[in-house]
């Protein structure tokens, strides 16, 4: 070998050291990022020491404290707004898929959508209020005058025919006898509920004139705000739901907004058809004070006492004073009335929200009870996302069906097969 060639051979072996540590370098290079990552899972995953926890729950503590304090400070600063505010929401989530529709034939443009919508909701929800509260207020003195002539009414005396009825005569002409003596307002408090008290309850609640009026212009205020930027209150809505319960409580949202559009429609459109239906057969038959009636029927439809409260002392009314003819008519309007109140207002609620009748009928008065008439729609709200919730939370639990199927633990094979080495000894 020659020396050029073995100077060649000597530079390649000093230079393969480098070359070797070439991809040692890279892989050096790729393997960073790795060890970076696991550095700062270190970091992310370091617990506090035992001295600062305290510190840090304390914070927490404070931090959550804060925040409560002022979501209630908020609530009571805009507490004059509420009513106003939570009935605008009610409506526009009832009417945001009018609007949509709408919208769409109005060459899209939600200006004139939100004006449409807004003469809708006003015929259909607010108009109807305004107009029964405002009757009951202006006529208050027929009123005195119906319950004094009320006071005054007595069951004239039996005539001969009943007791010649098959079968219920005899126990008709007694019964008669029995309540000859006593006057509508005993004979009603026996077969139907005192709406007295509530009727005065809805009168304080409404207040005067200056102040219902107040309420629902705002109403309509804050109704055309929240259909103008819809989708945004729609959107932090739901960011809400999310962030508190993340998928689960986006479901709880749009549960939530299902329910109010079906109680809304349910307990307003039925209390709408009831009175109409009734203040039609009041007026066919010349019940005196028709308007007035027909207004405290819609009253208390809302208040779910049913149109049988108002309807059925006018039927009787009419039977002793008028004769049995325009009577029967008018049965038969306040049969037809009750019947819309036990099948279109079921349909229509379990139609958006599919939460149990009851559960909805609870929601509707005990929120009344508590809230007032917006609790007509709050109540229902609560119970069915809590029994939807709960429901929920039950399914997910992951039951052990071999152990409720056999409770008992089985016995181990040396003890089921001692008793038989025993007989065989």
């Amino acid at each position: 070998m020659s020396m050029i060639g073995i100077a060649e051979n000597l530079r390649y072996l000093c230079a393969l050291p480098g070359r070797l540590s070439i991809p040692t370098v890279a892989a050096e290079q790729r393997k960073e990022p790795s060890s970076l990552r696991m550095k700062t899972d270190e970091m992310t995953n370091k617990t506090l020491p035992p001295s600062d926890i305290p510190a840090h729950q304390t914070r927490v503590v404070l931090a959550a404290m804060t925040a409560v304090g002022m979501i209630l400070c908020s609530l009571w600063v805009v507490r004059p707004f509420l009513p106003a505010t939570i009935w605008a929401v009610t409506i526009g989530i009832t009417t945001w898929p009018l609007l949509l529709h709408i919208q769409k034939f109005l060459w899209g443009s939600r200006g004139l959508a939100v004006t449409v919508t807004c003469l809708v909701a006003l015929m259909v929800y607010v108009l109807p209020f305004w107009l029964a509260t405002t009757t009951v207020l202006t006529h208050t003195a027929e009123l005195k005058t119906l319950a004094d002539s009320a006071l005054a009414f007595r069951i004239p005396s039996e005539p001969q025919w009943i007791q010649h009825l098959p079968l219920i005569g005899p126990k008709t002409a007694d019964w008669w006898q029995q309540i000859e003596n006593v006057r509508l307002p005993q004979l009603a408090n026996r077969i139907l509920p005192d709406t007295g008290k509530v009727i005065g309850w809805v009168l304080d609640y409404a207040g005067s004139f200056g102040m219902l009026a107040l309420q629902f212009l705002l109403t309509l205020i804050i109704l055309a705000a929240l259909h103008t930027r819809g989708e945004a209150a729609a959107s932090l809505v739901m960011n809400f739901g999310s962030a508190l319960a993340g998928e689960r409580g986006r479901e709880m949202v749009l549960l939530a907004g299902r329910t109010i559009r079906g109680v809304a429609v349910g307990v307003t459109v039925t209390a709408i058809a009831e009175s109409a239906v009734g203040g039609i057969g009041m007026a066919l038959t010349g019940v005196p004070w028709a308007s007035i009636l027909t207004a405290v029927t819609f009253i208390v439809c809302l208040l779910q006492a049913g149109p049988g409260v108002t309807l059925i002392p006018a039927v009787i009314w009419m039977f002793f004073l008028r004769g049995a003819g325009p009577a029967i008519v008018l049965l038969v309007f306040t049969i037809l009335a009750i019947v819309i109140d036990n099948l279109l207002r079921p349909f229509l609620i379990r139609k958006q929200a599919n939460v149990p009748l009851v559960l909805i009928m609870v929601g509707v008065i005990g929120g009344l009870a508590a809230f007032g008439l917006v609790g007509i729609f709050v109540g229902p709200m609560i119970l069915s996302v809590t029994y939807t919730l709960v429901k929920s939370w039950l399914s997910e639990t992951d039951f052990q069906t071999s152990d409720l199927n056999d409770p008992l633990p089985s016995l181990p094979a040396t003890a089921q097969t001692r008793p038989s080495t025993t007989e065989a000894e």
